[in-house]
């Protein structure tokens, strides 16, 4: 028997709808939507305007996506998660707007029953990037080719991570932040610093990327001597953090900073 047809669902145009594509009745699915050669589209999806699916792309329900969105060949998004406590549990992916989905990146729903994989507004996930179950992604991260991410892994908003780099389970990647291609993450990144190499090694402040977005030379400078406090001293964590919280008061980045590492769970990148 087939499934009913939600009265909400929208049918696309053949105009936008390859014929050898197979949508399921319950998407939901706006006129402008564009589907390529034998893409699948599965019950419970629903997509936002603008958003455009490449060829053999399939999206597995519940998802659910903004505006915008971009799927490239082969890429999978909001398959059951890859581990082995799952039970069918009814969770889903949210994915904002603005993001671009390259080839073969394959994203996974939750493991937890009600959970979320989440990902926000204009990320860029490159080729055959991995997302693994309640991974959450803020907006503007660049996961370059061939990133995975284990489970519960969190990506704050302007973090970059280069190519062919695991990332540990329940670690976290702070804002503004760049780990170098190649590398290993087993512990939490703190925010608007750079790493790379195997093992991680936390080597400075991520000027480019804060010139770039335009964080003032005074607010640079301030987080420069942050790391050197934390990374270049003989004080221990702990000690480091009360300096220089008492050094700079009234910087947000500086109270960002603190929290973050304060509510580390892993323990940060040394």
């Amino acid at each position: 028997m087939s499934p009913r047809r939600d009265p909400s669902t929208v049918v696309l145009p053949r105009s936008r709808i390859h014929e050898t594509a197979v949508v399921h009745p319950g998407a939901r699915l706006p006129e402008d939507v564009t589907v390529g050669p034998f893409c699948v589209i599965g019950d419970e999806v629903e997509l936002g305007p603008g958003c455009k699916l490449g060829s053999h792309v399939r999206l597995d329900g519940p998802l659910i996506a903004g505006a915008g969105n971009e799927f490239f060949h082969g890429a999978a998004v909001g398959s059951i998660p890859q581990d082995l406590k799952y039970a069918g549990a009814r969770s889903r992916v949210r994915i904002g707007d603005g993001n671009t989905f390259r080839e073969f990146v394959t994203v996974n729903r939750a493991t937890e029953e009600g959970g979320e994989t989440i990902i926000g507004d204009a990320n860029l996930l490159m080729a055959y990037v991995h997302v693994a179950h309640e991974c959450i992604l803020h907006d503007h991260v660049i996961l370059a080719n061939s990133v995975n991410l284990a489970g519960h892994v969190e990506i704050e908003s302007y973090a970059i991570v280069g190519g062919i780099t695991p990332v540990h389970q329940f670690v976290r990647i702070g804002r503004y932040s760049i780990v170098g291609g190649g590398s290993r993450v087993p512990k939490d990144m703190p925010p608007y610093f750079k790493a790379a190499g195997n093992p991680l090694r936390v080597v400075g402040l991520n000027t480019v990327g804060l010139e770039r977005n335009r964080f003032s030379a005074n607010t640079r400078r301030v987080l420069k001597e942050a790391f050197r406090h934390l990374y270049r001293s003989e004080l221990n964590v702990s000690q480091a953090l009360v300096k220089i919280r008492a050094l700079f008061p009234g910087y947000p980045e500086i109270e960002h900073l603190v929290g973050f590492i304060e509510g580390s769970n892993r323990g940060i990148v040394r």
